[in-house]
């Protein structure tokens, strides 16, 4: 079936944005007056668990404190992540989270062959459009025909639920879609909706468990960025992964 949709993940897909998230969520502490400092290390292993708010809920209730503690604390989250996301949309409408090597290449071969475009995150819609325009220009959310944010489905990846409402909206059947991700909750939600899915870890995801990706490559990659051992390693037309090659893949 021909390529008609590329839906791409946006946290650690489309930019490296969790040193981002990470340093927004130790400023949020601090404005709390709260005595948490995540580092690499603890965050890398909060990663597992999908959304901020959720991430936090699960910190909260497995620290060392009394009940009636943590019940206080938990009621804060909703707040707490307000701010952090307050933090993290400054940080990333002044430019300082840069795109992934690739990506926006993708991004121009697939609107010049009138491929659909789409987003299934489960970051905040706030997060999104301000790492967009801070990268691809202030118009370039339109270059999205659908964007589907983790708030707006019951169930966060793993679960199916962002990616077919991500279908839903592109008006697209998962057969004929890729996926963009880098982590293996995405992968897993993503072939959850029938998608096949090209996998690209960072720092944060190298541990995942990626044996269902259709592609795992260190990232998509461009002529200033070529992929070491391409062609010929993982790729059959060029040292990047080009639209050409989704859509010879997607026919196999």
């Amino acid at each position: 079936m021909p390529l008609q949709a590329l839906v791409f993940d946006i946290d650690g897909t489309m930019a490296d944005t969790e040193e981002g998230h990470r340093c927004a969520f130790n400023l949020a502490f601090e404005r709390f007056g709260l005595p948490w400092r995540w580092d690499r290390t603890e965050y890398r292993a909060l990663l597992r668990i999908n959304g901020g708010k959720e991430r936090l809920a699960q910190f909260i209730a497995d620290i060392d404190l009394d009940e009636e503690d943590k019940r206080r604390l938990a009621r804060l989250v909703p707040q707490i992540h307000l701010e952090k996301t307050k933090f993290y949309s400054s940080l990333a409408g002044d430019g300082g989270i840069p795109l992934r090597p690739g990506v926006e290449r993708l991004i121009g071969e697939a609107r010049e062959a009138n491929v659909r475009l789409g987003i299934a995150s489960t970051t905040t819609r706030a997060n999104i459009d301000a790492l967009l325009r801070a990268t691809l220009g202030p118009r370039s959310v339109a270059y999205f025909a659908a964007i589907a944010c983790g708030d707006e489905v019951s169930h966060k990846k793993p679960a199916p639920d962002i990616y077919r409402l991500a279908l839903r909206r592109l008006e697209r059947d998962a057969a004929a879609s890729v996926a963009i991700e880098d982590s293996g909750n995405g992968l897993r939600a993503a072939t959850a909706a029938g998608l096949r899915c090209v996998v690209t870890p960072t720092l944060w995801t190298e541990y995942d468990e990626l044996s269902g990706a259709a592609l795992v490559l260190p990232h998509l990659g461009d002529a200033a960025h070529p992929l070491a051992g391409e062609p010929g390693d993982r790729l059959r037309d060029a040292a990047w992964l080009t639209l050409a090659e989704l859509r010879t893949r997607l026919a196999a």
